[in-house]
């Protein structure tokens, strides 16, 4: 049977972790024979993207009127490097990345450094647990993605080593039921050698951090390694089997993260993001690993970290700090990283761990929503960026995070920045000594040409990384059937690069305000992600209006201003304008299924679909098809409800308790579910006897009563079953 622990007590902070009895586990005296080699490659990109920005600046002030010579075009300049840093880092990580698959990989990494050893059986495996963290997830989908998990891991034969774990943050009683359900639906159809146990926390501190921490509080310790997983993870067998045997090859690896590709992309957007993670992530996270080498960083799911001394060391305290660095740390992973890696333990990115695969939100809205939460937890780690004890590649980690949302905040700042030099030099009279004291004056002009020059470097560190990756699978007959022959790899890229233009100025703006929404401290709400819906027209305008009139102003006013400004400002402008048509028929699944018969934007795992991926999609019901709520099948339905009863939590049956329960399910037998707030619903199915009692009084209530018609209800299906 599915199991579920009960637990009354409230979970501790996750600084308890460390408590635990994990045994003595003192920093291990490893030394790291690659650091010298890390040093010079991350010196040599050091050096390249400082040349090249340096170089941009020059030409920046070569452009701009009065070059440089007033504070603002001192601001546009200072503003423009840093985003060129970001920009020319990217260009050379992928460069990096390109040149490694061109030699066959780094000889450091750990599948290429185990290569001989991981190809036979000789490695032994142990006890390792695979835990799905969920909160309010679509319970079919996260299901069979464990489902097709253990049954690839059976065609290896090592199965007797993993165990599964479905932790549950899920406060809907309608929804973590149906979690429960599925559990012992699917224990029952996988029979006994499938070891699954179920847990929903009472209290959900602290978030997913909270949810790993408990777990490894309570088993942890029965476990030598832990992997974990994310609502719409799926790993093959072979995959899980290599990452255990590379942890059990090298006792220095703390945590090991593999590259996880994008699959079962069913809207447009979903299907454009598929695509260029597939073909373009391949060369950045080659490049990433490079760089960071045994210094990488932890992305939270599909990854195995080693249990003891990540319970040992990995405990995150709440920050002390103010205003939003303040608290739980909310992106959780680069902090564990650095805590992992300060113990003495190495943490490595590993792209050639292949059968890895999560899934992609299917619309941008989702996306943006998703990247509120991710801004606010990244700029939390401005506390670690200039804490003390944080190593460089670490230090470097934090820093790319945090730009990864505060560059669209930089690129708006110079957008502002350049309206406004222009609308001062058209608009007020020209200052030939903007220089105080200056004996000789300053003759202003716009450099046409640097500009035009400055614009093509841009592009070009932009998308030559993009170009690359499309020549290297082009070169490769094998890598080129695997996307649908030449034709279709060519126009993907092309339509990939279009459409990424397209909504790059939508996140910006996107990005920009959750950076100003942190900055002030603002409150954001931890809900489900959204994987199965698409966009309606409604919510897209609601979302983009505020962007269409601000892009609606602002081109009128450059317009107004000088009309090559005016032209200037339209590749910005227009996809603001059409932000909410964009994103409707991109969240369409008919433009999804279209592209897909179309066989526009394929990928190898569409072309010739893993095992694993066949069994996700072939994974039979595992929640039931009832007009009958969750709540209401756990209270009516005789098989249903004994199951839920045997799970609900042991409690001492006070006065008080006698009193609430009476109350409550009086309450529910004359008004029905829909009287009960969710928090009574879930006091309910929790408080085993009160189930009870609901399901004898409910069977013997009048036939045209709110529960009277739920039996009849339920008795026409099983009968209709």
């Amino acid at each position: 049977m599915v199991r579920q622990v009960a637990d009354s007590r409230p979970a501790q902070a996750d600084t308890q972790v460390s408590q635990d009895k994990v045994g003595a586990a003192a920093t291990p005296p490893f030394e790291h024979p690659w650091r010298r080699r890390a040093v010079l490659r991350r010196s040599v990109v050091f050096l390249l993207v400082m040349a090249q920005t340096a170089a941009a600046a020059y030409v920046l002030l070569a452009v701009l009127p009065y070059h440089g010579s007033t504070w603002l075009e001192k601001a546009i300049v200072l503003v423009a490097a840093t985003l060129f840093i970001w920009i020319s880092a990217g260009f050379w990580m992928a460069l990096c990345g390109f040149v490694v698959r061109r030699f066959g990989g780094d000889k450091y990494n750990p599948s290429v450094r185990f290569a001989q050893q991981l190809s036979g059986d000789s490695v032994e495996l142990t006890d390792t647990a695979i835990v799905f963290p969920v909160y309010h997830e679509d319970v079919q989908r996260t299901l069979a993605g464990l489902r097709a998990t253990w049954l690839d891991l059976t065609r290896t034969g090592k199965q007797a080593h993993f165990t599964f774990f479905v932790l549950s943050d899920s406060r809907d009683p309608d929804i973590w039921l149906q979690e429960r359900e599925a559990c012992r639906l699917l224990r029952d159809e996988l029979g006994d050698g499938f070891r699954l146990y179920y847990r929903r926390r009472i209290l959900n501190l602290n978030r997913k951090t909270g949810n790993i921490a408990d777990f490894l509080r309570r088993w942890g310790k029965h476990y030598t390694y832990t992997l974990v997983m994310d609502a719409d993870s799926i790993m093959s067998g072979d995959a899980l089997v290599r990452m255990v045997r590379i942890m059990q090859l090298d006792p220095r690896i703390g945590i090991l993260q593999s590259a996880p590709a994008l699959i079962n992309a069913v809207s447009g957007y979903a299907r454009i993001q598929q695509f260029g993670n597939r073909l373009y992530g391949a060369l950045f996270t080659e490049g990433l690993a490079a760089l960071q080498m045994g210094e990488a960083v932890y992305w939270g799911h599909n990854a195995i970290i080693r249990t003891a001394p990540f319970m040992q060391y990995c405990g995150l305290p709440h920050l002390p700090g103010v205003g939003f660095i303040k608290g739980s740390i909310l992106s959780h992973d680069f902090v564990e990283a650095h805590c992992m890696w300060k113990a003495g333990y190495e943490v490595w990115l590993d792209p050639r761990i292949e059968g890895s695969y999560e899934e992609s939100p299917p619309t941008l809205d989702d996306e943006l929503e998703r990247d509120r939460r991710w801004a606010k937890g990244n700029l939390q780690h401005l506390y670690f960026l200039f804490g003390s004890k944080v190593s460089l590649a670490h230090r470097t980690a934090f820093a790319n995070g945090i730009m990864a949302y505060c560059a669209s905040a930089l690129w708006f700042i110079y957008l502002v920045l350049i309206t406004v030099e222009l609308a001062q030099f058209v608009l007020f009279p020209i200052d030939y000594f903007p220089e105080p004291y200056s004996l000789f004056p300053t003759w202003p002009q716009w450099d046409p040409t640097w500009a035009v020059t400055l614009a093509l470097s841009t592009l070009f560190l932009l998308f030559a990384p993009k170009l690359l990756a499309m020549l290297e699978v082009l070169f490769s007959t094998r890598r080129r059937r695997a996307y649908g022959g030449a034709v279709a790899v060519i126009s993907g890229v092309v339509l990939e690069m279009l459409v990424s233009v397209l909504l790059a100025p939508i996140r910006m703006l996107a990005h920009t305000q959750y950076v100003l929404g942190t900055l002030f401290n603002l409150s954001i709400s931890w809900a489900g992600q959204n994987r199965t819906r698409e966009i309606s027209w409604r919510d897209a305008l609601l979302n983009h209006l505020p962007g269409a009139v601000l892009a609606a102003c602002w081109a009128g006013f450059a317009y107004w201003l000088q009309p090559m400004f005016f032209y200037w400002s339209l590749p910005i402008a227009i996809p603001l304008l059409l932000a909410a048509p964009v994103s409707v028929w991109l969240s369409s699944f008919r433009t999804g299924r279209d592209m897909r018969e179309r066989e526009i934007l394929l990928t190898p795992e569409e072309v010739s679909p893993p095992a694993v991926s066949a069994d996700l999609h072939n994974a039979p019901s595992l929640v039931a098809a009832t007009a009958l709520t969750a709540f209401e099948r756990a209270v009516v339905h005789p098989r249903v409800n004994g199951f839920h009863v045997a799970q609900a939590y042991r409690r001492q049956d006070t006065p008080q308790r006698c009193r609430q329960r009476r109350m409550l399910v009086r309450r529910c037998l004359r008004h029905g579910a829909a009287a009960l707030t969710l928090k009574d619903r879930a006091w309910l199915v929790d408080d085993g006897k009160a189930l009870s009692d609901l399901h004898r009084a409910v069977w013997a209530a009048d036939e045209e009563s709110v529960w009277g018609r739920c039996v009849d209800r339920l008795c026409r299906e099983i009968r209709r079953a």
